[in-house]
Parts: C-alpha cells; sequence; structure tokens
C-alpha cells in the first residue's frame, strides 16, 4: 500500500509582503508629530486674532470711558451753574466744553487698529523699491531733509553727486538739472510730524536744544515708536546725535526710516535749514545713532 506525498511548496523566493507606511512607526511618529505641528500652529493664530481683537477693544472702551467722564464733568458743570448764578458764565462755559469733547472723544474713538509689525512691513516695501530706484540712477548714500518753502511741504532730496546743490524747484520727484541732479521725494515722516505738531502746546521750538528734547518725547511718548530716545545737541557746531533703541519699525538705517525721517524734518522745520543725516549702529544691536548737521551761519 503505497502513500502518497503532498509535495510541499517552497517559499523562500517569494517576496516578502511590502511594509504600508502606516506600519512603519518611524513614519507615524512623523505624520503625528506634523499633525501635532499643525494644530499649534493653527492655535496660535487663533490666539493671535483673539489678543488683537482684544486689544482693540481695550482701547475702544478706554476711549469711550475717558468720553463719558469728559461728558460728565460738563453736565456737573452745567447743574452747578443753574446752582451758583455767580460763577454761571464760567461753569457754563466748562460745561459746553467737557459735553463737546466727550462726544468728540467718543465719535472719534479709532474702530481699528494696526499692530507695529504690520506697519513695519509696509514701511519695508516702499523703503526696498525707493532704494533699487536711487540705486537704478547711481545716486549717492546721502539724505537732505529741505524745510517746508513757499507752500510746498518739507522734501528729502537725494543726490547723485557729493557736490550737488539743494534743488531751486521743489516739484520733483526726479531732477535733471546737471547741478541739482538726483530725487526729490516726501519724506517718509511728514505725517508723524503733522500729527506731532497738532498736538504741541505752542509753537515748534527754534533752538536746536529744546528742539531736539521736544521731537524725542514726540517719538517715545506720543508717537510710541522707540522704547527709548536720547537726544544730544552741539548748537555750535551744528550737530545732533539722538540714540534710538528699540524702533516700532525695526532697522533704523534703511531708505528714509520714519523715526529717522520724522526727526530730520523737525530739525529742518525748526532750524529753518537744510539737514543732513547720518546713520550708524549703536552698541546694542536694537540701538541705531542718527547724526543730523546742519549749517550755523
Amino acid at each position: 500500500m503505497s502513500t502518497k506525498t503532498t509535495p510541499q511548496t517552497d517559499r523562500s523566493d517569494s517576496q516578502p509582503t511590502e511594509r504600508t507606511t502606516s506600519e512603519d512607526p518611524s513614519a507615524s511618529a512623523s505624520n503625528r508629530a506634523d499633525a501635532n505641528d499643525t494644530v499649534e500652529v493653527e492655535l496660535l493664530a487663533e490666539e493671535n486674532r483673539r489678543l488683537r481683537a482684544e486689544y482693540a477693544r481695550t482701547r475702544r472702551t478706554t476711549y469711550r470711558r475717558t468720553a463719558f467722564w469728559i461728558a460728565a464733568i460738563g453736565v456737573v458743570a452745567v447743574g452747578g451753574g443753574l446752582w451758583l448764578p455767580d460763577a454761571r458764565q464760567v461753569l457754563f462755559a466748562l460745561g459746553a466744553t467737557g459735553l463737546f469733547g466727550g462726544v468728540l472723544t467718543y465719535y472719534l474713538t479709532p474702530s481699528r487698529f494696526i499692530p507695529a509689525d504690520i506697519g513695519e512691513r509696509v514701511y519695508a516695501t516702499g523703503a526696498t523699491n525707493l532704494l533699487a530706484l536711487a540705486d537704478e540712477l547711481g545716486l549717492r548714500e546721502e539724505y537732505h531733509y529741505l524745510p517746508s518753502s513757499d507752500s510746498r511741504p518739507p522734501r528729502l532730496f537725494v543726490p547723485q553727486r557729493t557736490d550737488s546743490d539743494i534743488p531751486d524747484d521743489r516739484s520733483g520727484p526726479i531732477v535733471t538739472h546737471a547741478a541739482e541732479r538726483g530725487l526729490l521725494l516726501e519724506p517718509t515722516g511728514s505725517g508723524l510730524f503733522t500729527e506731532f505738531e497738532r498736538a504741541l502746546n505752542g509753537s515748534l521750538p527754534t533752538a536746536a536744544t529744546q528742539l531736539a528734547t521736544e521731537l524725542g518725547d514726540g517719538v517715545a511718548e506720543q508717537l510710541a515708536l522707540a522704547d527709548r530716545v536720547e537726544p544730544s545737541v552741539d548748537p555750535d557746531d551744528g550737530r545732533a546725535t539722538v540714540t534710538i533703541e528699540s524702533s516700532a519699525f525695526g532697522d533704523v538705517d534703511r531708505f528714509d526710516h520714519p523715526i529717522a525721517s520724522f526727526f530730520a524734518i523737525g530739525f529742518a522745520e525748526g532750524l529753518d535749514r537744510p539737514v543732513e543725516l547720518e546713520i550708524d549702529p549703536g552698541e546694542k544691536s536694537t540701538e541705531w545713532l542718527l547724526t543730523y548737521r546742519w549749517e550755523t551761519h
């Protein structure tokens, strides 16, 4: 009686089953890490949006609370005028001022606040374009800020040659006269300086030392464009050096930086003469030295 033997299949040459990505521990860990990173980025973006909205809401609330108390003082003054006939004229005037100021403050409350980093990016783009234009025209890295004249606002003049004359015609933007060739632009700091002038108690100082102090307070306190501003003035030599730390608009050595431009316009307007600007890095990475020079005679 014979026994039939079932042949054994040799699987030694068969191909191993391909391992899927999901079965690979390292790939799975990498995917989980990527997913976690994506979630964290989304959470951070959402938190950033929330903080901006909260900041804007807080600022609006502060403005409106101020408006309420100004108006309340006005109401109290008017009520006092009704009960105190001898002081009625003064109290009524104070009350009217308070009520008007309250209404004005309420309706002029800013509805949108632009973060400093966004403003810096907008400025950076413009500065890059202007610098590329100046390089294309072969202009020098010299910046002369000219005071307003004949109802024309202040101007920035970037000459082609060191011995270029200050342009007589302030229309610009490209000056083609051989002795005055260069760019004649509206400075970046013009709008900032206009806001600064509106808030001044009195006229703009004409003495260099006092002028530098006022401009420094404007940058640090009123406009909040830098954490620290320290001016040093030598009126006899026609020179002022301003130390800037932690600028809200980034590195100050770029083309017509808002802070440097603001000071230059201020000196040019207050002293009523052209001002030349030079910028050097300070001892710290966030520190800059702005040197302004003008003729003293």
